[in-house]
């Protein structure tokens, strides 16, 4: 595989990481806060809460294949998925922010309507850079090793961008006084923090439209080896590629058939999927409740903050150590360590239910070691299963396997949002409009625990299970 390949240069690896300052602040605010938002800011009931954000998720699965057909096609025609990341990262920073601006005199009904309209839009924007984005890797480095590296540093931002957005978001909802212009200020304030992000890391598809032969090679290309050839030879005008024929009749329905396609020949894929959606299913579930957990359990709403810092500090110096590990153990050895001190971990902090004090932030600080691991980890594998699919079935489309990837990890997380409404409605959790206060049942409180701690671990045990089932090694990527 492509050994002769020139290193990848620091300035693309800097720009590809810092798409996960947008990755990270649009996976972590809105998880953290816009089901608290709607039962605690806007009065909606736990229940309907829970199905927002779930619809409002649901809706990448259908549309992340749609635009992984549009991105296949932009590399066809245009010699880089530049375009769409461009267009996500320009609508987002608006969608997010109308996202927290629903007023609450207008009523809990409008105020639903109104955040689920707002956040299909912003989760639409975000599939739009997000797709092509997972499937760089695989054309920026045709390297086992490289990918690793350029995939760690990207978790290395992704943790800092959980950091920043996961205490920031809170603190910047508290500076006005008052919860409406509050979460205004957050939505804006984050909004344009993440647009920034995905912009700076638009640029780094320039140097993988730079690499189409190597790409074609890595089986990312819509078009086969010999049309990038004759096209090549008919004379490709300042590194841009006519797209051949073939590639303009790529068109949503067939990209949706390579998905499933790619689910079906796919071995490594699966497995790596299945595990990946459970472990977001249960890092959603915790991320969902920390704020609960913060006001309810630990008393103090600004609690979240430390819970985050607990998380994300640690990990920061994790991430490369994790690298380092999966270089000389194996990716998937490795990440099956990082899944099982994880799960540990989430189970452990069960005894706040009986002890609520400040010693939880020493196991929520080992979760977040092992989480840098757990994000890592299986998208440096990715490109290898991509790659791996590549040599076995001919070249395929990067594209389908980034939508499918980013639908399930949407899926998981969305799912994890739901669960905690599951539980808050089974257990008598009241909904508050504004400042209002109120009292929750000792059910509540105690579903709130079982929420943060007991159902993640059950799921991250059964991401164990699948993930025994991977069977790709790195001689079948560099061999």
């Amino acid at each position: 595989m492509g050994t002769d390949a020139p290193a990848l240069p620091r300035r693309i690896v800097a720009q590809y990481a810092a798409g996960s300052l947008g990755t990270g602040g649009f996976g972590t605010l809105p998880g953290l806060v816009l089901t608290y938002y709607l039962t605690d800011s806007l009065g909606v009931t736990a229940l309907l809460a829970g199905v927002i954000v779930t619809v409002a998720k649901v809706w990448d699965v259908v549309i992340d294949p749609v635009i992984g057909a549009l991105t296949d096609r932009d590399l066809a025609r245009r010699g880089s998925r530049r375009r769409l990341m461009l267009i996500g990262s320009l609508a987002l920073p608006v969608f997010f922010a109308l996202t927290f601006a629903a007023p609450p005199s207008l009523g809990p009904a409008i105020g639903a309507v109104w955040v689920l309209v707002a956040f299909l839009l912003t989760a639409t924007a975000f599939s739009l850079f997000q797709v092509p984005y997972i499937a760089l890797p695989a054309e920026l480095t045709d390297s086992y090793d490289e990918r690793t590296t350029l995939l760690t540093w990207r978790v290395v931002v992704l943790t800092v961008a959980i950091l920043l957005f996961g205490a920031g978001g809170p603190l910047l909802r508290g500076l006005t006084g008052d919860p409406t212009t509050g979460y205004l200020l957050m939505g804006v304030v984050a909004g344009v923090v993440i647009g920034l992000g995905l912009l700076v890391a638009t640029g780094s598809a320039a140097h993988a439209r730079a690499r189409r032969p190597a790409m074609s090679a890595a089986g990312v290309a819509v078009a086969t080896d010999a049309e990038i050839v004759a096209d090549e030879v008919d004379g490709a005008r300042d590194g841009v590629l006519d797209a051949p024929p073939s590639a303009y009749r790529t068109g949503i329905a067939e990209n949706f058939r390579a998905a499933f396609d790619a689910l079906r020949r796919s071995q490594p894929f699966r497995v790596l999927l299945a595990t990946f959606l459970l472990q977001a299913l249960a890092t959603g579930l915790m991320l969902a409740g920390a704020q609960y957990l913060a006001t309810w359990v630990l008393r103090d709403e600004d609690a979240v903050t430390l819970l985050f810092v607990a998380l994300i500090a640690p990990a920061l110096l994790a991430a490369p150590g994790w690298g380092w590990l999966a270089r000389r153990q194996g990716k998937e050895r490795v990440f099956a360590w990082a899944s099982i001190l994880f799960g540990v971990a989430a189970l452990s902090t069960l005894g706040v239910e009986w002890a609520p004090g400040a010693w939880i932030y020493v196991p929520v600080g080992l979760a977040g070691i092992a989480y840098a691991g757990m994000q890592s980890l299986p998208m440096a594998m990715l490109p290898d299963v991509i790659a791996h699919d590549a040599a076995r079935h001919g070249p395929g489309r990067a594209g389908a396997f980034g939508g499918v990837w980013t639908a399930g990890e949407t899926t998981g997380l969305a799912l994890g949002a739901t669960v905690l409404s599951i539980v808050l409605a089974a257990t008598g959790y009241i909904s508050t409009v504004g400042a209002v206060t109120t009292v929750q049942p000792d059910a509540a409180v105690s579903g709130i625990v079982v929420s943060f701690s007991v159902i993640p671990a059950a799921l991250i045990a059964l991401s164990l299970v699948t993930l025994r089932r991977y069977r790709l090694r790195r001689a079948d990527i560099d061999g």
